[in-house]
């Protein structure tokens, strides 16, 4: 009796530590347990992206980064990072298949995103390498947002100076008195021809 309470016990104990690793494994975001395989996707800037991060294809999630590594490209003589991408077994990616670095929601998590290339091209397999397109960093992005508001300035600037001038002014003012006179006329002429449309069928005189 008593052994038999004890190998009830001892069932129990495993039952629980096989859910316990699969919570674990489940929570911790790790994929051992699923088939799959890897991707090496390159970078010349990872803007943030950890260990971790999930991967993404057309929008839906398929894997996630498992290493991050930086290496010096002795062929273009630059810097690059490697991230090693796990991949659900059976989701094919096409070699010409486009790689980006997005963010979740505006200040949220990085990922891997991965856009679907054509039908034609051959499938990634193990440790195939896809070519990703590097995202503009914070600093870039605020640099060109300073350069834009910089030339919109000058142009409200040099507005207000053709404005300013009286000559300019005056000439501005008779233009646009001009135009108020055409459009009056045209919409009079409009106004006739809809009360009058056989004169579009008289020849004008000589």
């Amino acid at each position: 009796m008593k052994t038999n309470l004890e190998v009830k016990v001892g069932i129990f104990v495993i039952i629980g530590l096989v859910i316990l690793s699969i919570m674990i494994f489940s929570i911790g975001g790790f994929y051992n347990v699923k088939p799959g395989y890897n991707l090496k996707v390159i970078f010349s800037f990872a803007n943030g992206v950890d260990v971790g991060a999930p991967v993404r294809l057309a929008g839906v999630e398929i894997g996630e980064i498992k290493d991050i590594r930086i290496f010096y490209d002795e062929n273009i003589q630059q810097t690059k990072v490697e991230l090693l991408a796990w991949v659900e077994k059976g989701v094919p990616i096409n070699n010409d298949a486009k790689a980006n670095i997005n963010t979740l929601g505006l200040l949220g998590e990085k990922y891997l995103e991965i856009f679907p290339g054509t039908p034609q091209a051959p499938v990634l397999k193990e440790n195939d390498t896809l070519v990703g397109h590097d995202p503009i960093s914070t600093e870039e992005f605020t640099e060109l947002g300073f350069k834009i508001a910089l030339k919109l300035d000058e142009a409200i600037d040099s507005i207000n100076k053709i404005v300013a001038d009286p000559n300019n002014k005056q000439n501005l003012e008779q233009t646009l008195a001009n135009f108020k006179d055409a459009s009056s006329n045209f919409k009079d002429f409009a106004e006739d021809i809809k009360a009058h449309p056989w004169k579009l069928l008289q020849k004008p005189k000589k």
